[in-house]
């Protein structure tokens, strides 16, 4: 295989994405749950609404992108994650051989 970054490139990535995704995925899920705390990141909080119901709608549609948002940059951090770990693997088999 190719190799492309150095032994300590290729760790720093696997540990920041490591980090990535454990904070992406329960980011996410805090979204999903529609947690108060996160309210202020919300895209509806500079509109004006007519009605409640109106505001609660564009809530959950928000909290449920965001949600989204944060289980697809996981999914990208994990695709990160295997190349620094297939970059690591190959780090460490080449000094092995040398």
């Amino acid at each position: 295989m190719l190799k492309i970054c150095g032994p300590k490139l290729s760790l720093c990535g696997l540990i920041i994405s490591a980090w990535g995704i454990v904070q992406l995925v329960l980011m996410g899920i805090f979204y999903y749950v529609q947690s108060v705390g996160l309210a202020e990141d919300l895209s509806v909080m500079e509109e004006n609404f007519e009605t409640q119901e109106e505001f609660y709608a564009a809530a959950d549609s928000a909290y449920q992108q965001n949600a989204y948002n944060c289980w697809i940059a996981a999914c990208l951090y994990i695709f990160t994650l295997l190349i620094s770990g297939q970059q690591f693997y190959q780090n460490s088999r080449n000094s092995l051989d040398a």
